[in-house]
């Protein structure tokens, strides 16, 4: 075999490795890429996945929400009618003991030794039939309903307080 023969064989082999190496890189890109492109879909197969799980999540939590500000709003409706009704029954009893149309009176105890300073009421027109009672000066009766009106509403706000608590802790 004569030298130049020799090289153009040794040519004609390196060309044929570096066509068999550019041939095989060439395949296996496709096949990394091709998985890398599967891969990638599964990625965002889960992060879609994910998102949709986490709308309906905010979805959920936003009707649960909603629910609660509903009953909320119910409980305090309720509270507020209440309060009302027990500011105009009072602003009504308030009126009726300033107009003399209602008197408040009180049961006296029995006082063995007659040394009360209450002078009592006429039993004649009574329609509580009993001890003995005392009739309440108009400036007395209107502190005592106001005293009983603040504790009806401490107790309606007591209440309110504890439905919302209620409502709140379920």
């Amino acid at each position: 075999m004569s030298p130049a023969t020799l090289k153009v064989a040794l040519a004609g082999a390196l060309l044929l490795l570096l066509a068999t190496a550019s041939g095989v890189w060439k395949v296996q890109d496709w096949r990394y890429g091709k998985q890398l492109a599967e891969q990638s879909e599964a990625h965002q197969a889960d992060l879609t996945a994910i998102t949709n799980a986490a709308a309906a999540q905010v979805r959920a939590d936003q009707e649960k929400r909603q629910a609660l500000e509903q009953r909320l709003a119910a409980s305090d409706k309720t509270h507020h009618e209440a309060l009302t009704n027990a500011q105009k029954d009072q602003a009504r009893l308030r009126d009726r003991l300033a107009t003399s149309d209602l008197r408040l009176s009180v049961l006296l105890a029995e006082d063995s030794t007659g040394g009360c300073s209450v002078p009592a009421g006429t039993g004649a027109g009574g329609v509580v039939h009993g001890g003995t009672r005392a009739r309440l000066a108009p400036a007395h009766a209107q502190r005592i309903i106001s005293i009983t009106g603040d504790g009806d509403q401490g107790l309606i706000a007591l209440a309110a307080c504890q439905a919302y608590v209620r409502e709140v802790s379920r």
